[in-house]
């Protein structure tokens, strides 16, 4: 369970992105949050991840506060989590293969992990026949699908995905809602961000609407409401 209590963040020119914000995610959830540019979306995730520290309010992962976890504990509560960015942030001069692969490694999982695991969950993602090409030879969709794959290859209770549609047409687009749904009822928990509204209304599921760092809306049924 994923538990914000009164989060605030403030910068140091004063300026509040977020402000007492407080609500629950549950263990298997697909919950999306929208809001305009700098409604403070992007800024709870990183607190999530314990990026950036709030400056009023505690952020709960299961039972322990994710600020107050030490250095290697942090690194371990991290490994819970799988992040997937608008931008890929793929490695430019790895394979597709070798960008899930890295992944693992990092894990410290074996090679006989990293033999098995990884053709298995690029073929989750439509990738298959593309395991031993480079980011620059696949497709704007393809990158993100091998993102994704990257992100829940060391199997994660959570993915975090960061408006991960933005640089993707409405096709590709699909295809990447219809596989976080699949991770979803895999039982991973899903956190999205968008602006995207036909992207919430295919979900259907929970939607958490923010503006100026305030939540103004949590709505079970799916409405995009801007």
């Amino acid at each position: 369970m994923i538990y914000f209590d009164k989060v605030t963040k403030e910068y140091k020119n004063g300026v509040r992105v977020v402000e007492e914000v407080s609500f629950t995610i549950e263990p298997r959830e697909f919950v999306s949050i929208v809001g305009h540019s700098g409604a403070g979306k992007t800024t709870l995730l990183k607190m999530l991840l314990a990026e950036e520290k709030p400056t009023g309010g505690k952020i709960f992962f299961d039972s322990a506060d994710v600020n107050l976890l030490e250095k290697e504990k942090k690194n371990s509560f991290r490994r819970k989590i799988g992040t997937v960015f608008q931008d890929f942030r793929l490695l430019p001069h790895k394979t597709a293969y070798e960008n899930v692969s890295f992944a693992m490694e990092v894990a410290g999982k074996t090679d006989e992990e990293i033999a098995s695991d990884v053709p298995h969950v690029l073929e989750l993602v439509d990738l298959g026949d593309k395991m031993w090409s480079f980011p620059h030879e696949l497709s704007g969709g393809e990158k993100q699908r091998l993102a994704i794959a990257r992100a829940i290859v060391n199997q994660p209770d959570v993915i975090i995905a960061d408006e991960p549609t933005g640089n993707l047409d409405p096709v590709n687009t699909y295809d990447i809602v219809q596989i976080l749904k699949k991770i979803n009822e895999f039982g991973t928990t899903v956190i999205l961000t968008t602006h995207n509204k036909g992207v919430i209304d295919s979900i259907g599921r929970r939607v958490i609407t923010m503006e100026k760092g305030r939540i103004v809306r949590d709505d079970k049924g799916g409405k995009f409401s801007l």
